[in-house]
Protein backbone atom coordinates (compact mmCIF):
# COMPACT_ATOMS: atom_id res chain seq x y z
CA UNK A 1 0.00 0.00 0.00
CA UNK A 2 1.44 3.42 -1.18
CA UNK A 3 1.81 6.04 1.17
CA UNK A 4 -1.09 8.50 -0.90
CA UNK A 5 -3.37 4.68 -0.11
CA UNK A 6 -2.80 4.94 3.37
CA UNK A 7 -3.47 8.30 4.45
CA UNK A 8 -6.35 8.19 1.52
CA UNK A 9 -7.36 5.37 4.16
CA UNK A 10 -6.20 7.71 7.46
CA UNK A 11 -8.97 10.56 5.96
CA UNK A 12 -11.95 8.40 5.25
CA UNK A 13 -12.10 6.68 8.54
CA UNK A 14 -11.70 9.82 10.26
CA UNK A 15 -14.50 11.30 8.24
CA UNK A 16 -16.69 8.62 9.15
CA UNK A 17 -15.84 8.73 12.69
CA UNK A 18 -15.89 12.84 13.20
CA UNK A 19 -16.70 14.40 10.24
CA UNK A 20 -16.56 18.25 12.13
CA UNK A 21 -12.98 17.22 13.91
CA UNK A 22 -12.02 15.71 10.31
CA UNK A 23 -12.97 19.12 8.47
CA UNK A 24 -11.58 21.30 11.72
CA UNK A 25 -7.87 18.97 11.64
CA UNK A 26 -8.10 19.49 7.68
CA UNK A 27 -8.04 23.33 7.90
CA UNK A 28 -5.41 23.60 10.48
CA UNK A 29 -3.06 21.56 7.85
CA UNK A 30 -4.19 22.51 4.80
CA UNK A 31 -6.29 25.79 4.56
CA UNK A 32 -4.99 28.06 7.33
CA UNK A 33 -1.44 28.40 5.87
CA UNK A 34 -2.68 29.07 2.64
CA UNK A 35 -4.95 32.09 4.09
CA UNK A 36 -1.61 33.16 6.84
CA UNK A 37 0.20 33.47 3.48
CA UNK A 38 -2.27 35.55 1.61
CA UNK A 39 -1.96 38.24 5.04
CA UNK A 40 1.26 37.81 5.16
CA UNK A 41 1.53 38.75 1.49
CA UNK A 42 -0.74 41.78 1.30
CA UNK A 43 0.93 43.08 4.77
CA UNK A 44 4.14 42.54 2.78
CA UNK A 45 3.05 44.42 -0.55
CA UNK A 46 2.97 47.59 1.39
CA UNK A 47 5.27 47.48 4.12
CA UNK A 48 7.54 49.72 2.23
CA UNK A 49 5.06 52.63 2.39
CA UNK A 50 4.68 54.25 5.08
CA UNK A 51 1.39 55.76 4.00
CA UNK A 52 -0.34 52.84 3.75
CA UNK A 53 -1.84 50.54 6.85
CA UNK A 54 -3.66 47.30 6.81
CA UNK A 55 -5.99 46.84 10.26
CA UNK A 56 -7.38 44.03 10.80
CA UNK A 57 -11.57 44.58 11.44
CA UNK A 58 -13.40 42.10 11.95
CA UNK A 59 -11.87 38.64 10.75
CA UNK A 60 -12.77 35.39 12.08
CA UNK A 61 -10.24 31.73 11.29
CA UNK A 62 -11.31 31.54 7.84
CA UNK A 63 -12.50 35.22 6.84
CA UNK A 64 -9.17 37.56 7.05
CA UNK A 65 -11.29 41.23 7.62
CA UNK A 66 -9.21 44.55 7.09
CA UNK A 67 -9.33 48.27 6.48
CA UNK A 68 -6.74 49.75 3.99
CA UNK A 69 -5.68 53.47 6.02
CA UNK A 70 -4.01 55.76 3.34
CA UNK A 71 -2.80 59.01 5.99
CA UNK A 72 -5.08 57.50 8.55
CA UNK A 73 -8.42 57.61 6.32
CA UNK A 74 -9.85 54.83 5.74
CA UNK A 75 -10.36 53.97 2.60
CA UNK A 76 -11.81 50.59 1.65
CA UNK A 77 -12.15 46.96 2.98
CA UNK A 78 -10.21 44.03 2.04
CA UNK A 79 -11.27 40.62 2.58
CA UNK A 80 -9.44 37.60 2.21
CA UNK A 81 -10.44 33.72 2.19
CA UNK A 82 -10.80 30.28 0.36
CA UNK A 83 -13.36 28.51 -1.23
CA UNK A 84 -13.30 25.37 -3.58
CA UNK A 85 -9.34 25.22 -4.13
CA UNK A 86 -9.29 29.18 -4.65
CA UNK A 87 -7.61 31.93 -2.68
CA UNK A 88 -9.81 34.66 -2.89
CA UNK A 89 -9.56 38.64 -1.66
CA UNK A 90 -12.36 41.60 -2.50
CA UNK A 91 -12.26 45.18 -1.97
CA UNK A 92 -15.68 46.62 -0.28
CA UNK A 93 -17.20 49.74 1.02
CA UNK A 94 -16.49 50.44 4.28
CA UNK A 95 -18.58 53.08 6.93
CA UNK A 96 -16.70 56.01 7.84
CA UNK A 97 -14.91 56.03 4.17
CA UNK A 98 -15.64 58.99 1.51
CA UNK A 99 -14.55 57.22 -0.88
CA UNK A 100 -16.18 54.20 -2.36
CA UNK A 101 -15.70 51.13 -4.89
CA UNK A 102 -16.50 50.23 -8.71
CA UNK A 103 -18.55 46.95 -8.96
CA UNK A 104 -16.04 44.06 -9.44
CA UNK A 105 -15.75 40.03 -8.63
CA UNK A 106 -13.22 39.10 -5.89
CA UNK A 107 -9.51 38.22 -7.72
CA UNK A 108 -8.57 34.47 -7.42
CA UNK A 109 -6.13 31.92 -8.03
CA UNK A 110 -6.05 28.52 -7.47
CA UNK A 111 -3.52 28.24 -3.91
CA UNK A 112 -0.34 27.48 -6.02
CA UNK A 113 -0.96 30.10 -7.68
CA UNK A 114 -0.53 32.25 -4.38
CA UNK A 115 2.64 34.52 -4.81
CA UNK A 116 3.68 37.83 -4.32
CA UNK A 117 3.20 38.90 -7.93
CA UNK A 118 -0.03 37.56 -7.73
CA UNK A 119 -0.92 39.56 -4.48
CA UNK A 120 0.23 42.81 -6.34
CA UNK A 121 -1.74 42.33 -8.97
CA UNK A 122 -4.83 41.26 -6.89
CA UNK A 123 -3.88 44.60 -4.60
CA UNK A 124 -3.57 46.56 -8.23
CA UNK A 125 -7.17 45.52 -8.81
CA UNK A 126 -8.66 46.17 -5.90
CA UNK A 127 -7.24 49.36 -5.66
CA UNK A 128 -8.12 50.65 -9.51
CA UNK A 129 -11.78 50.34 -7.99
CA UNK A 130 -11.94 52.82 -5.71
CA UNK A 131 -13.44 56.43 -6.52
CA UNK A 132 -10.76 58.92 -5.38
Amino acid sequence: MSQDSLQFEFDRLSRAVDSAQYERLRWAKEDAPVLAKLVALAQSAIEDRSDFELTEEGASSDIKRFILKIHGNRMIGITMWLEAGLAQIRAEDVQRSKYTLEAGNPVSTEYAGVNEQWMADALQELFSRIRT
